[in-house]
């Protein structure tokens, strides 16, 4: 009977085994061993940006984009320099060629002239007439002694002025490409400032998110118009009353059939723009040249009063004439603001004026 026992339970206990091993090895089912559950780490929510660190963004933004805008004036104008320069060095080199070719030719009058001489036995010309037996051949012949020390006084003085001039041409030539060569560091320095302050500009904005960058934009929006508010308040929109003149007309279709053309600096279209060379192109489609720079635009063109502009006048902003648009009308321009930014028309007065310039006048 224990023995039965024994056998029954060893049966049982096989047979469980056998059941466990069969669970075990059934396809599809895996087990194992429990892991510890994961603790929660708490997520902190960014904090927003408040509005007075966006103007503060906004206030840096724009002193980096005006340094990046002085820079691009100065690129402009080496660049506008650089070409006149090219364009004098090429005349001046015309003009040796030129030159050259006189003087070569002067070389071989005198020379001419001396082989003459030679062959009449190498005498002056008055010792040959003294030995003359004919009167009125030594009449004849002195008056020809006379036309000829003229010539020969003429040519040489000719040959002189020829070697004076070449040589005149050579030192301003040289002298234009030392200045054609400081022109090219100059645009070189100022096109690194220009990269510079438009990549700090950029990498701040990058540092913005969306919602930030929404939030900026409005901003500048809000600047602008508070800026154009209190430029109209003064009642200056009633005051003027000017009517564009032909050329101005132009010049006011050009740049408005530009909008929405993206800034770049140094750009003179057709696809992209800076400010000056917005203006500066539309005057030129007037058939009107003006300077290239909004610097050189405040220097050189006619300044009237800001009551008395016309839409085509040239308005210049900041102390140091680094930005320019285009009156159109009703107390509006069209200008191409900064990197980043398109052609565009905003409120005259959202920047500070600096004066009114006259292409035309």
């Amino acid at each position: 009977m224990g023995s039965g026992k024994r056998s029954l339970t060893t049966a049982a206990m096989a047979l469980a085994c056998a059941c466990v091993c069969a669970v075990l090895a059934t396809p599809g089912v895996a087990y194992a061993s429990p892991t510890p559950t994961p603790t929660r780490t708490a997520t902190t929510t960014p904090t927003p940006v408040s509005n007075k660190d966006l103007d503060a963004v906004r206030k840096k933004l724009d002193k980096l984009y005006h340094a990046a805008a002085v820079a691009t004036d100065a690129y402009n104008a080496a660049e506008e320099k650089a070409q006149k320069q090219s364009a004098e060095i090429v005349d001046l080199a015309r003009e040796i060629v030129k030159g050259q070719a006189k003087l070569d030719k002067l070389k071989d009058r005198a020379g001419a002239a001396a082989r003459a001489q030679y062959r009449g036995g190498g005498l002056p010309p008055e010792a040959q007439l003294w030995l003359s037996d004919d009167p009125q051949e030594f009449l004849d012949g002195a008056g020809r002694v006379r036309q000829g020390e003229h010539a020969t006084k003429g040519l040489l003085a000719e040959m002189t002025r020829t070697q004076q001039d070449l040589q005149q041409y050579a030192k301003d030539a040289a002298a234009q490409w030392k200045k054609l060569e400081a022109g090219r560091k100059t645009k070189a320095e100022a096109k690194k400032k220009i990269k510079e302050r438009i990549a700090a500009a950029e990498k701040l904005e990058s540092q913005l998110e969306k919602e930030e960058k929404e939030r900026l934009a409005k901003l500048e929006e809000e600047a602008a118009y508070q800026a154009q508010t209190t430029w109209l308040s003064s009642g200056i929109l009633a005051e003027i009353n000017g009517k564009a003149s032909k050329q101005g007309k132009k010049a006011v279709k050009y740049a408005t059939h530009q909008i929405g053309k993206p800034y770049v600096w140094g750009a003179e279209g057709p696809g992209s723009y800076d400010c000056s060379g917005l203006t500066s192109q539309a005057w030129a489609s007037a058939g009107h040249g003006i300077p290239r720079t909004s610097q050189e635009q405040w220097k050189q063109l006619t300044h009237v009063d800001i009551k008395d502009m016309r839409p085509g006048d040239l308005i210049i902003y900041f102390d140091d004439a680094s930005h320019v648009g285009m009156y159109v009308g009703d107390g509006a321009i069209v200008h191409a603001p900064r990197p980043g930014r398109t052609v565009t028309i905003t409120g005259a007065g959202s920047m500070p004026i600096l004066g009114v310039v006259r292409p035309d006048a």
